[in-house]
């Protein structure tokens, strides 16, 4: 029985990842319903989260060494009144703060609180992040009952509202959070309940937009998605510098010789063909264009 031909259609693809699943559950089933192997993602969502996934999908997986560092937004809650071994609801909780130390966390500590995370912080990722120590990822390890203390590192939060308190057994406190890269949310709920000396986990997760994209203009998984890929050309230009050439200058870039560029902007350039096909990422080096990273024309697999 022949194998069905492989799609050779290459692109980004939005998705609104459902909790209850990993992100290579996501990348597995994406692979299945596209048709090709060649599927990958810029940046991981825990199974309990949900939220804006990016996939590049064939040629386009080398787009996502540039869309995987871009600023990110979140919407969550967190819930002060105990910490956890996992800085989030799938953990097991560690000793309840009582009464009268929720009452001290008042909505004008709380902000207090907020405000102390938001800017450029040092924050101690969590022990079940993706992080590799010695080569494996800190999450198994932690998951294995080892001792996992990772290094703190400089992160930035960009902007940390508050967005509701709603009080009770718990205090849980909506939030939304725009950050770099590398931020961990759990973390910053860890932190805020540390701060207020009641304790503090995760409950909810969801990430709503990174870069550019937003979760509103996402696919489902269970959607065409085929058909909903986005352009590489397209989202190069939404990210980067456009650069315009001729058949003539685009077969020249494709074949490695170096083309005329003149006068651009700074920093990665989209250089496109006529008809919107990205030829490559480009910079200038001296009036002629440096490749920084080429994407093939698409071919039909025989």
């Amino acid at each position: 029985m022949s194998k069905p031909p492989r799609n050779p259609t290459s692109g980004i693809l939005l998705i609104d990842k459902p909790q209850g699943i990993t992100s290579h559950d996501v990348v597995s089933r994406a692979r299945k319903l596209i048709g090709t192997r060649k599927v990958g993602h810029a940046g991981t969502l825990d199974p309990m989260a949900t939220g804006l996934l990016v996939l590049g999908v064939n040629n386009s997986t080398r787009l996502l060494t540039w869309i995987v560092g871009l600023r990110k937004e979140y919407t969550a809650t967190i819930r002060l009144g105990a910490a956890t071994n996992t800085d989030d609801a799938e953990g097991e909780l560690g000793e309840r703060a009582d009464a009268p130390a929720l009452a001290r966390a008042t909505d004008a500590a709380i902000a207090a609180g907020v405000a102390e995370l938001t800017g450029t912080i040092s924050q101690r990722p969590s022990s079940v992040s993706a992080i590799k120590v010695d080569g494996r990822r800190a999450y198994t390890l932690a998951r294995e009952g080892a001792e996992v203390e990772l290094p703190e590192r400089e992160v930035t939060v960009f902007e940390f509202e508050v967005l509701a308190i709603r009080r009770g057994e718990w205090v849980d406190v909506d939030v939304r959070v725009e950050c770099s890269s590398g931020t961990y949310i759990r973390a910053l709920a860890r932190d805020l309940g540390a701060g207020l000396g009641v304790g503090g986990h995760l409950t909810a997760l969801r990430r709503t937009r990174i870069g550019p994209f937003d979760v509103g203009s996402a696919a489902e998984l269970d959607d065409e998605l085929d058909q909903r890929m986005l352009a590489p050309g397209d989202v190069a230009t939404s990210l980067f510098g456009r650069v315009d050439l001729s058949d003539a200058d685009a077969d020249d870039l494709a074949h490695g010789k170096q083309i005329v560029l003149g006068e651009t902007p700074e920093g990665p350039l989209a250089a496109i063909a006529p008809g919107g096909r990205l030829v490559g990422l480009v910079e200038n080096r001296g009036g002629r264009a440096r490749v920084l990273v080429n994407f093939p024309a698409d071919t039909v697999a025989s």
